[in-house]
């Protein structure tokens, strides 16, 4: 089981970047994906989640980020608008190879993250 997110950079206060993650050795779409996120300093937190049946959930963003999954792709993507400076961290995307959602910061498997610097 492997992960690898990818579409991070530097973006200015109020753009949008789109994040994607890549798997192999499972069906992205057989089971609930997730995103979180670690800035310097601070915990862990849980961003986004979608479930095996496309069941959306939010953590944190405020509205502001959407998750969503290409199944011909076998790919994941995290669509990120009206960024701020308290989003900049690495984001990484995750999963249980459960059906449903559950706090990504705790999910079992992992996969590098990817750097989202926002700044004037």
């Amino acid at each position: 089981v492997q992960l690898q997110a990818s579409g991070g950079g530097l973006a200015q206060p109020g753009g949008s970047l789109r994040l994607s993650c890549t798997v192999s050795g499972f069906t992205l779409s057989d089971y609930a994906i997730g995103w979180f996120r670690l800035a310097p300093g601070k915990e862990r937190e849980s961003v986004s989640c979608i479930s095996r049946r496309g069941e959306k959930r939010n953590y944190s963003g405020g509205g502001r980020f959407i998750i969503s999954r290409d199944k011909a792709k076998n790919t994941a993507y995290l669509q990120m608008n009206s960024l701020s400076l308290d989003d900049t961290a690495t984001y990484h995307c995750a999963t249980n190879l459960d059906y449903t959602c559950a706090n990504p910061a705790g999910m079992r498997y992992r996969g590098e993250g990817t750097q989202v610097t926002v700044s004037s």
